[in-house]
Parts: structure tokens; C-alpha cells; sequence
């Protein structure tokens, strides 16, 4: 439990920043919308990658990572959005990372209708490490107390009704949909076909995780490339956000190879690429 030091720190550094956030609100007409959306996957390198573009001098970073407007706080309206964006003209595009929105049900049509114009990057991972990535992060996060395959085999029982819940009360938020969706948020296909349902192709990005943790640079100029900026190495390229735990049990990886290879299939066909993940 927190001594009531720790806790007092926290209230002011709460109110620090919902201060900080309200001056920003009020200079919002100057601060323009993202040109950019990370939008997923969760732990496919999301925080690296945002990293490595706004290390370029043409890209504004946002106030935080993951604003979670597009899921959580889209009620809040675009000017407490525009907050979280440096003004105009201080740099060619800003943009923001937020996993959560490839996942979620509403989020394509909401950023179409806000940022019909921006650039969306997708990252993809192998689903089953995203998987086994996600369970290790929820347990230090305090929020899984199932062990990896108890987990899985609940995850069913614990996301019925979720999204159809998600989409009837658009103010709804699902703890299970969001922290326990170890297999769902891996059937990349459907997530993607929503989001290009709102977006044409050609402002989609595909990219792969495992390019990210082996090539960082290179997959940067990517990126880059496809926001319109001149290509810049960045000069640190560490892996942010990296855990390091036991690894999968090789029947568990087999089990869920068989489970996820239709999937990837269908994947594989809608982006032209074959990620290599079977």
C-alpha cells in the first residue's frame, strides 16, 4: 500500500498535469490535429517506433504516448484532444500511439469522421508472442492472476458480449476486452478490415514487428518515408517498453500456431504478405 506521502505526490502530480492539460485546451484553435495514428498492435512495438519518428526533426510529439481518445475518451470532444499536440507549425506532423485502437470496435469510424486525412501505421507481431507478450505484461500490471493457458482458456467466457456491449454504449469500457484479449487481438484480419472500411489503402501502412526489433532504422525510413519526411536515422535506436521472461512452452507455441494459421492465412491475403509467422 502506498504511504500517504507517495499518495499526496500523486494527487499533486495529477493535478500538475490536469493543469498543464487545461492551458494547453485553451490555445487548442492553434494546435492541429494528428496527421498520424499508430493504432496497434498492443505489444508490437508501438512505443519504439513513436520513439524513433519523433526523434525526426519534422514530427511533434504528442504530450503522452497513448491519448485513448479514439476508445476511452472520445466524449471528451476534439478540443481536449488537440491538447495533447504541439502548435501549429512547430513541426511538419505530430501523431500519437495508441494500441488499444486497432482493437476496438469504434475506434475506425470515430477517427475517420475526426482525422479522415491521417496516416494510420500498423504494426503486427507474430500473434502468438503478442500473446504470451501481453499475458507477462498484464500480470506485472497486477491485472491477471491466471496463469498463461488458464488464462486462454478463459478468455472466451470473459469477452462475451464485450465488443457487442462496446458498440451499444459508446461509453462503455470493457476491462476484459481491453486487458484480457490474448487471442482476439492476434485475428489481425478483421481488426484491419474495419479500420479499411474508413481508409483507403494507400494511407494504411503495414508494418511487421519483427523487421522493427531487427532492423529499427530501416523500418523508421519507412515510416518516415510514408509521412512525407526526408529519411533520418535516428541516433537511438534501443527497443523501448522490453520485458524480458521465461519463454513459451514449445506444446503451448504448437497448440496456438494450429490455432492462429487460419487467421494468418486471411491475413496474409488481405495485405499481400506473408509474414513468415507459420
Amino acid at each position: 500500500m502506498a504511504s500517504p506521502t507517495e499518495i499526496g505526490r500523486r494527487h499533486l502530480g495529477r493535478a500538475r498535469r490536469s493543469g498543464e492539460h487545461a492551458l494547453r485546451r485553451a490555445s487548442a484553435g492553434s494546435r492541429p490535429l494528428p496527421g498520424f495514428l499508430i493504432v496497434g498492435a498492443q505489444k508490437a512495438g508501438t512505443t519504439s517506433l513513436l520513439d524513433l519518428l519523433c526523434q525526426h526533426p519534422g514530427v511533434g510529439a504528442p504530450v503522452r504516448k497513448e491519448v485513448h481518445f479514439f476508445d476511452h475518451e472520445f466524449d471528451r470532444g476534439p478540443d481536449w484532444y488537440r491538447a495533447h499536440f504541439p502548435r501549429a507549425r512547430a513541426a511538419t506532423v505530430s501523431g500519437e500511439a495508441t494500441p488499444y485502437y486497432l482493437f476496438h470496435p469504434l475506434a475506425p469510424r470515430r477517427a475517420a469522421e475526426l482525422v479522415p486525412d491521417a496516416h494510420l501505421i500498423v504494426l503486427l507481431r507474430d500473434p502468438i508472442d503478442r500473446a504470451f507478450s501481453q499475458h507477462n505484461h498484464e500480470r506485472v500490471l497486477g491485472f491477471e492472476q491466471l496463469d498463461f493457458e488458464a488464462a486462454l482458456a478463459a478468455e472466451a467466457a470473459r469477452l462475451g458480449g464485450e465488443e457487442e456491449r462496446l458498440i451499444a454504449e459508446p461509453g462503455y469500457r470493457s476491462f476484459a476486452h481491453q486487458h484480457h484479449s490474448y487471442l482476439e487481438r492476434g485475428r489481425y484480419a478483421g481488426q484491419l478490415e474495419r479500420w479499411l472500411e474508413c481508409y483507403p489503402r494507400e494511407r494504411v501502412l503495414v508494418l511487421s514487428a519483427e523487421d522493427l526489433f531487427a532492423d529499427p532504422v530501416s523500418t523508421a525510413a519507412e515510416a518516415q518515408v510514408f509521412l512525407g519526411l526526408e529519411r533520418l536515422a535516428p541516433a537511438d535506436t534501443a527497443a523501448k517498453n522490453a520485458r524480458s521472461y521465461a519463454p513459451i512452452e514449445p506444446a503451448a507455441r504448437a497448440r496456438l500456431r494450429a490455432e492462429f494459421a487460419a487467421d494468418n492465412a486471411r491475413l496474409y491475403e488481405l495485405v499481400g504478405r506473408d509474414f513468415g509467422w507459420d
